[in-house]
């Protein structure tokens, strides 16, 4: 899709109609209360809308209509190829509708419109299709009993799923875990952020313009602990899937403790390190990467290269390469299909990330912020336990470790709570594949920064996250139970009870 002009985003954006209430069994409502919040554009500080509050009425109304339809059978039962049918359709309307998807989650979120265009909406749409073919192409299995018994090994929708969602990525993480959800044929209660509601809102009118029954998906929009923590304690939601810090995220397992066990999958924070050696070939496609690693989406990415762990012979090189190509990462309109960083997506957390400015003494680019927008920076730090080194800031700020060697690199990169994401840089194939095998991520990526695609797993190690998989056929093991069904054959009931 070619990318318009600024002038024509804006005319877009003027005449776009926002949805503002909850979507519940197959249609918009306000909350109970009739209160609302303010969705405001972080890159005007201009109010948006006002958004339906929701509570734990809310929140019981939508599980309720999310089990009937789960137990009557009207999707969860529905012939696979039915409803890969229906989630093939949802795709193609979100394609018909993606430009207006797009400036929607750009005014909501603060994100460019070039990353919208290019990145979130159409590989939300991939996401879907991927998900919706798989569905009649995912078999069960048969063990290898005696000749007197048939054992099947059969997976089962989960039931009705709580889905948690952040704000950094509203509309591809929608499509990341409402794709194999629905799937599998659950029915799902979805809680987007409260900074970003838009888009979750309207996929979830056009998935029903697509043909989704009533009560499948719905979109409960609210605070934590308005909405989120109701999710998380509710007794009749079989599971929570959650994307988001590793704070809140920790809460959920304690939810699930105190109401009824339900199963948690969680995907959490990072402090993702690029190692690059002394080997590294090609230091200014290297610092591409590392630049496009660090500054994408504002910092504001769960696998955010925020470490740069460098060896000393190549570091004062690979900072210029660095600093040069970071200079094309300029700040501005998100609108503007010539700006590469946004808004960062609130007031509050742009405080929070100009504390860690505070913090940075030896500052090599960047470092200014003004308006929530803050502009590409990078920080020398004396070792992996500064501040700047251990948490996670969630904005465009790279640290940089000078190491010596191969096995310190490797040490520093795993001295941290989490294990989300790590690069590793080298010529030397040996170094490359034990490097990989090192690392204590759930993604490794050698001479290159990226998550995979949607055929690999995504998830983390420590805590950065556990419980399941998103992306690939293993974000279907998360939504599915495992049922043994074991059939006697034998024709003498003695002999079978022998």
């Amino acid at each position: 899709m070619d990318l318009l002009t600024k002038d024509e985003y804006r005319a877009i954006a003027a005449e776009l109609t926002l949805p503002v209430n909850a979507f519940i069994d197959g249609g918009f409502r306000p909350a109970a209360s009739g209160k609302t919040f303010a969705s405001v554009n972080p890159a005007t500080g201009e109010k948006l809308a006002e958004i339906a509050a929701c509570a734990q009425e809310d929140v019981d109304f939508a599980v309720a209509k999310a089990r009937e339809a789960f137990e009557d059978g009207r999707w969860s039962r529905m012939h696979p190829s039915a409803r890969k049918d229906v989630l093939i359709r949802l795709a193609k309307l979100m394609k018909r509708n993606a430009r207006e998807l797009a400036v929607m989650e750009s005014l909501d979120s603060g994100k460019t419109i070039f990353d919208c265009e290019t990145v979130d909406v159409p590989e939300s749409i991939h996401c879907l299709k991927w998900h919706a073919e798989a569905i009649d192409k995912i078999y069960d299995q048969v063990s290898p009993a005696s000749d007197d018994h048939i054992a099947m090994v059969v997976r089962e929708p989960v039931g009705v799923v709580g889905l948690v969602l952040p704000w950094n990525f509203p509309l591809l993480m929608l499509a990341w875990k409402i794709g194999p959800a629905l799937a599998a044929g659950c029915s799902v209660v979805v809680k987007p952020a409260a900074e970003t509601t838009l888009t979750a809102l309207r996929v979830a009118e056009l998935a029903m313009e697509a043909g989704l029954p009533r009560g499948v998906l719905n979109v409960v929009p609210g605070g934590g602990a308005e909405v989120g923590e109701p999710i998380g304690r509710h007794m009749d939601i079989d599971m929570v899937s959650f994307t988001g810090s590793t704070v809140t995220g920790k809460r959920f397992l304690t939810y699930s403790a105190e109401s009824n066990a339900k199963e948690v999958v969680l995907e959490m924070g990072g402090k993702n390190p690029a190692i690059v050696m002394d080997d590294a070939e090609n230091l200014d496609r290297v610092a591409q990467h590392v630049v496009n690693g660090a500054f994408w989406n504002m910092g504001e990415n769960c696998s955010a290269s925020s470490r740069l762990i460098v060896h000393r012979d190549v570091k004062a090189e690979l900072l210029e390469r660095i600093a040069a190509h970071a200079r094309h990462w300029n700040v501005g309109d998100p609108l503007d299909p010539e700006t590469r960083m946004g808004a960062l997506v609130s007031k509050a957390h742009f405080d929070k990330v100009c504390g860690y400015l505070k913090d940075a003494k030896n500052i090599v680019l960047g470092g200014t912020a003004k308006d929530g927008f803050v502009e590409a920076t990078v920080v020398e730090v004396p070792g992996n336990d500064h501040r700047l080194a251990r948490e996670e800031i969630f904005g465009p700020v790279l640290s940089v470790i000078e190491v010596g060697g191969f096995d310190e690199a490797i040490r520093v990169a795993n001295d941290t709570d989490y294990g989300l994401c790590a690069a590793l840089f080298t010529a030397n194939a040996k170094r490359a594949i034990r490097g990989a095998r090192a690392l204590r991520a759930g993604t490794v990526t050698v001479n290159s920064f990226g998550e995979g695609d949607i055929t690999t797993p995504f998830g983390g190690f420590k805590q950065s996250g556990f419980g399941g998989r998103d992306n690939s056929v293993h974000a279907h093991d998360q939504y599915t139970q495992l049922k043994t069904i074991w059939i006697d054959l034998s024709d003498d009931a003695d002999e079978a009870v022998d």
